[in-house]
């Protein structure tokens, strides 16, 4: 009888995705006839303690799900093995359906490597109290919605910019192909443990974006914007004009004044990697490199 490492397994996806459910019921028989040991957990929410919690967590779906995922479980840091059923999927462990079952083979025999990507944490101040707290595994961003703000950047309390435009955006390396890349800002491979800090649309001299160690403290002051509250958002029913806003789709209505401190998380997302140079093999796919 087969045996391996993970004891007990859970699955993530969205619930509007098509394929998810189909592809949990092939893997779940799949997994029960070759390895009719495994605890299979049925629930997708993230569980409460850590005898509920899986060492390996399947996620079926693209980047976002992937991020989300990795959010909702990073309390008890699983191995995260992600099936893309989005778009290119820097983040899955299989990009193309046909593998899924014969990748996760591999995963099962131990035949992957485990890369640890790192977090980030954002503890927003407001009049000197901590108001919110957020991880984020892609990036943290402040965001005019419709105008233009002023923040000041600082590492380890010196200024390095200050930014009269759209806002600006802290990614991590993993983070570095999403929206920091939308941005102009560059590409970094996965296993580098750093901060990008890269502005969005200022009005003043562009400055190119800064790639700052990981054990640096970053400090995002909101210096000034034009009051107008256009906008609400959903879940809190805050006016809004700016944002922070998580990789997660988490935001929180900004105020004149507000300070955002980012530093590296202790806690660190395991990625179950198949492939030999993966990350270039998904770049060859997103820019058709030859």
């Amino acid at each position: 009888m087969a045996t391996h490492t993970f004891k007990k397994i859970a699955f993530y996806y969205r619930s509007d995705s098509l394929l998810g459910p189909f592809w949990k019921k092939r893997i779940q028989g799949w997994i029960r006839r070759r390895y009719p040991k495994t605890v299979i957990l049925e629930t997708s929410a993230p569980p409460k303690t850590r005898r509920d919690a899986p060492n390996l967590l399947i996620v079926l779906g693209g980047d976002g799900t992937i991020l989300e995922a990795a959010q909702k479980f990073q309390k008890w840091n699983p191995m995260i093995f992600g099936l893309n059923l989005g778009h290119v999927g820097f983040l899955a462990s299989v990009r193309e359906q046909k593998y899924f079952l014969s990748g996760l083979e591999k995963v099962l025999r131990r035949k992957y490597r485990a890369i640890p990507r790192m977090l980030i944490r954002a503890d927003l101040f407001r009049r000197c109290r901590k108001i919110f707290s957020a991880y984020a595994l892609n990036d943290i961003a402040i965001q005019h919605l419709l105008g233009i703000v002023d923040v000041g950047v600082y590492v380890d309390g010196h200024p390095v910019q200050y930014i009269h435009g759209s806002g600006v955006i802290v990614a991590t390396a993993t983070g570095s192909t999403a929206y920091n890349l939308s941005a102009h800002g560059p590409i970094v491979m996965p296993d580098i443990k750093c901060f990008i800090i890269t502005e969005l649309l200022d009005h003043g001299i562009p400055t190119p974006s800064l790639i700052i160690k990981r054990n640096r403290t970053i400090t995002l002051k909101v210096e000034d914007f034009r009051k107008k509250e256009q906008f609400i958002i959903k879940k809190s029913g805050e006016a809004a004009d700016v944002i922070l806003a998580t990789d997660t789709e988490r935001m929180i209505a900004l105020k004149k004044g507000d300070t955002i401190v980012i530093r590296r998380s202790q806690r660190l997302i395991r990625f179950a990697e198949l492939e030999k140079n993966y990350f270039f093999k998904s770049l060859a796919e997103k820019f058709a490199f030859q």
